[in-house]
């Protein structure tokens, strides 16, 4: 079946851009656009769709409320929509709020055509497109600039073992699996099930909320070198 998309941003003529790009995929479909992140949660409710590419910064509710609110209202109703958000500047400190809010990574608004339907399938998918190295290097820019979470109480770590809280750590690192497997001396399946007890635990999306939470709870501090 075809990839559901709805396009929101306040410019008309990017929507058409991305509608044409994305229109000229045979496995994704555009079901709608909207102009404000007002529209972007009514029309989310109305077409279903798996994947809303979403503009940061628009007039009335921007795309951080509404990408809160979307996916809110998602994980309520059982309906597995994913947000992918764009961003005129590859390091904006919007981008970080976005991700704690739950989009599953980010693109810039100039992404070559093949990328950005890439990008779609991939957080479809259920991954995220952010790598955790990008989203350190973020956070290390703007993270005294975050403000209190204001969606959930910190995670509880106490209910990570000491090996799960060393791989959350290295995660956070930009590690990959293969990466951490090394570094811990055990397989890549080993690391994957760790990874996977410590998103479940955490009540976490993916691996690019993991290293906004271990920023967040002091696993890991900007600047802070590797052992």
């Amino acid at each position: 079946m075809a990839i559901r998309v709805l396009l929101v941003d306040d410019q008309p003529l990017l929507r058409t851009g991305f509608r044409l790009i994305l229109e000229s995929e045979p496995e994704i479909s555009v079901v709608g656009e909207a102009a404000d992140g007002h529209a972007a949660l009514a029309d989310t409710r109305r077409l279903l769709p798996d994947v809303v590419l979403m503009d940061i910064r628009m007039p009335g509710k921007d795309g951080i409320d509404a990408t809160r609110e979307i996916l809110r209202w998602a994980n309520g109703s059982g309906q597995q929509v994913r947000v992918l958000v764009l961003t005129t500047f590859d390091l904006d400190e919007y981008v970080v709020e976005a991700l704690r809010a739950g989009a599953s990574g980010f693109l810039l608004k100039d992404v070559p055509p093949d990328e950005l339907a890439g990008a779609i399938r991939v957080v479809a998918d259920g991954a995220a497109i952010v790598a955790p190295t990008v989203t350190r290097r973020l956070l290390d820019r703007f993270a005294d600039k975050l403000p209190a979470s204001r969606e959930r109480p910190a995670p509880q770590l106490d209910h990570l073992t000491e090996r799960e809280r060393e791989v959350l750590r290295l995660l956070a690192r930009g590690l990959s699996n293969a990466e951490i497997a090394r570094r811990l001396v055990v397989s890549d399946t080993t690391v994957k099930t760790h990874v996977g007890n410590v998103l479940t635990k955490l009540g976490l999306r993916d691996r690019v909320q993991a290293v906004v939470h271990a920023y967040e709870t002091g696993i890991v501090r900007p600047g802070e070198d590797e052992d």
